[in-house]
């Protein structure tokens, strides 16, 4: 099924693509699902993560690249290091009021800085191209290298909640993190990312 998938063109799949010193981000499209199935499909990723399930696989990525035709925004992006998918990272707009920053990587790709680096990018797309005030996203208590994530990209701590996670089936403490327009404004010369 999945293989009679042709290739997309750069054109196709151009949309709005952030690149950063090392990494390319762009839109998923339905040839990117057996390797975005691949890199999610880890208990330790998915027990991190609020939204994956676990086991996942091709029909959940096919579902989830459908999902975004649907949405007018595009702010959820495929990470790339050299051409090949290593993760994604998005801004998710169910509250309107307050859009929260998501990302996932690969394990292979843990502790290397891409996380970081891809948020900063969605971080700077995001009060770029909408008029938000704030972000806010979120690490479980038990994930420190998330939260080190969010606080260099700038953001805040503002609380701790339970979150429900479909992957453990249950709600767990998530560390709830904020940034404002302005404490990004004063950090923005942080990277070198930039939109074509």
């Amino acid at each position: 099924m999945l293989q009679d998938i042709p290739t997309p063109t750069l054109r196709e799949t151009r949309g709005c693509v952030l690149e950063t010193e090392r990494l390319a981000l762009r839109k998923p499209t339905l040839a990117d699902v057996k390797a975005i199935a691949l890199l999610a499909n880890d208990r330790r990723i998915a027990e991190m993560t609020r939204r994956l399930p676990f086991p996942y696989q091709q029909d959940h990525a096919v579902d989830f690249v459908n999902s975004l035709s649907s949405t007018t925004s595009d702010s959820v992006f495929l990470i790339e290091l050299d051409r090949r998918p290593i993760g994604m990272v998005g801004i998710d707009w169910r509250e309107a009021e307050s859009p929260e920053l998501g990302y996932w990587l690969g394990v292979d790709h843990w502790g290397q800085g891409f996380a970081t680096e891809a948020a900063r990018a969605a971080i700077d797309y995001a009060f770029d191209e909408f008029d938000i005030e704030h972000l806010i996203s979120g690490a479980r208590v038990a994930n420190p290298s998330s939260r080190n994530i969010l606080e260099k990209c700038g953001f805040q701590w503002s609380g701790v909640q339970l979150h429900r996670f479909e992957a453990i089936g249950s709600s767990t403490p998530v560390d709830c993190f904020k940034l404002t327009r302005g404490v990004w404004s004063s950090l923005k010369n942080w990277g070198t990312s930039t939109r074509r």
